[in-house]
């Protein structure tokens, strides 16, 4: 303890240069604390949209995430339902579980023939409450503005597409979307009153038979074809009741959402409905995997002649992982960067002290002070500065991460076109908080040891006579 109370006097000898070395301190380590607890927010914002969309975990036939997509046919699950219920009653599963729902992902042309368009597509047919029930997942506080899919309590035709689907198939006015292309852009005439180019002959024949004895639609009316479980083209008229912003381009341009049992008759007819996934939504992140053993065992166990696969969030998101890689690179940059300045501004001042104090270290070492007493007095200066820095920084942070918690700015996570109120989670993140502050603490014994072993070294006389 009397060496820290020494360390603390010489400090204070110099008021204006501790004071100096310490803002230097502070400022690095409020700004590693803030975009550490903004790179932190980041990733668990983007974690939650997956989890949202996708769930924590989804069973699926082997070979259908590398080989598959889109060919339910080929990769489709039998006999599903009777896997979720197992999934449900579970035991060990049980407690863990928040949502489990099937899905079904296929191809599709759909056509709007009024217009004389057409669009590749793919399809999600999916149980609407229990998709919407998914999208309000939020274990991290991040307050999510997940958007609901707009088909709850709608007929079994209903579908909602993306808007550049919408755009692609001259839907803007029934829609009401804005910035839609002409008829001239679209390369069909400009006349109002020139009909587009008939639909092909099977097709037209298969939408006159889904449609013969059905409503009028009216302008929102589609028909949707798919190959069907014998091959066999199949169609079925829709009515889209709305067009969404999916976020990315190329899903927006692509995804249509509908019913499961409609996208269902769709693919399979009168066969036995399948689907391509059965998604599982964990109540934390942190059960997956546990929650990923026990169903290997399950599937193993009962279901091990349907060769089935758990996939996991990350593993149907790669660029989930490329977001954490890119915010780790990032403070991690950052970290190097500020590390470096304090470790030449505690070293410059202790460089400096011990000039100074030459005089005074000569005479310590005359009345019998040992080179390791010197040593560890100059070493605790530095360790001093980098505890009071690391509390300062810690105290000034946590204060401004509160102002930009509250101050209503969003952020919109790579892949959604939904937002994310800005967070930065300082408080409550105990390893970026300490392990920040400590790891800054070190440093600065790191860059006063080199001064400090050069003080102890000094020759008894020549520092006497050092004026």
């Amino acid at each position: 303890m009397m060496v820290f109370s020494l360390a603390l006097r010489n400090l204070l000898r110099n008021r204006r240069r501790s004071m100096t070395t310490l803002a230097a301190m502070v400022v690095g380590l409020v700004s590693m604390l803030i975009f550490g607890g903004y790179a932190r927010n980041a990733i668990l914002a983007t974690q939650t949209g997956y989890v949202q969309y996708h769930g924590h975990l989804q069973i699926q036939h082997k070979g259908y995430f590398l080989y598959g997509s889109g060919n339910p046919v080929a990769y489709g699950i039998t006999d599903y339902q009777r896997i979720i219920d197992a999934v449900k009653k579970d035991p060990v599963l049980q407690p863990m579980l928040a949502v489990v729902t099937p899905s079904l992902r296929l191809n599709g042309i759909a056509g709007n023939f009024s217009n004389g368009v057409s669009k590749g597509v793919v399809a999600a047919g999916v149980v609407v409450d229990e998709q919407n029930k998914m999208r309000k997942w939020d274990d991290y506080g991040s307050l999510s503005y997940a958007p609901p899919i707009a088909l709850a309590g709608t007929p079994a035709d209903s579908v909602v597409m993306g808007t550049g689907v919408a755009r692609l198939l001259q839907m803007c006015a029934p829609l009401k979307l804005k910035d839609c292309p002409t008829a001239e852009d679209m390369g069909a005439s400009a006349s109002a009153g020139e009909s587009g180019p008939a639909a092909p002959d099977h097709i037209a024949a298969l939408s006159a038979l889904e449609q013969a004895g059905a409503p009028d639609a009216g302008d929102t009316h589609i028909e949707l074809l798919a190959a069907s479980v014998r091959g066999a083209p199949n169609v079925t008229g829709l009515n889209v009741v709305r067009a969404d912003n999916w976020g990315v381009k190329e899903i927006d341009d692509s995804l249509i959402v509908m019913h499961l049992d409609q996208a269902q008759r769709l693919v399979f007819g009168g066969a036995a409905p399948q689907v391509t996934a059965i998604q599982i939504q964990l109540a934390h992140t942190a059960q997956m995997p546990a929650a990923r053993a026990r169903l290997d065992q399950l599937l193993a166990a009962e279901f091990k002649t349907l060769k089935l696969e758990v996939l996991d969030y990350e593993t149907l998101s790669p660029i989930y992982k490329q977001v954490i890689q890119f915010f780790d690179s990032m403070f991690g940059f950052i970290s190097i960067l500020i590390y470096m300045i304090v470790l030449f501004t505690v070293g410059n001042t202790m460089s400096t002290a011990v000039v100074e104090r030459t005089t005074e270290i000569g005479t310590l070492r005359a009345i019998g002070q040992r080179r390791a007493g010197i040593r560890s007095l100059f070493v605790s200066e530095g360790l001093l500065l980098g505890l009071i820095g690391a509390g300062l920084g810690i105290a000034i942070a946590l204060p401004i991460s509160y102002v930009i918690n509250h101050s209503g700015m969003t952020w919109a996570p790579p892949g959604y076109s939904y937002e994310y109120p800005v967070m930065v989670r300082v408080w409550g993140d105990n390893k970026l908080m300490f392990g920040s502050a400590l790891s800054l603490a070190f440093l600065t014994v790191v860059s006063a040891w080199w001064p400090a072993n050069r003080a102890a070294k000094l020759n008894i006389v020549d520092a006497l006579r050092h004026v």
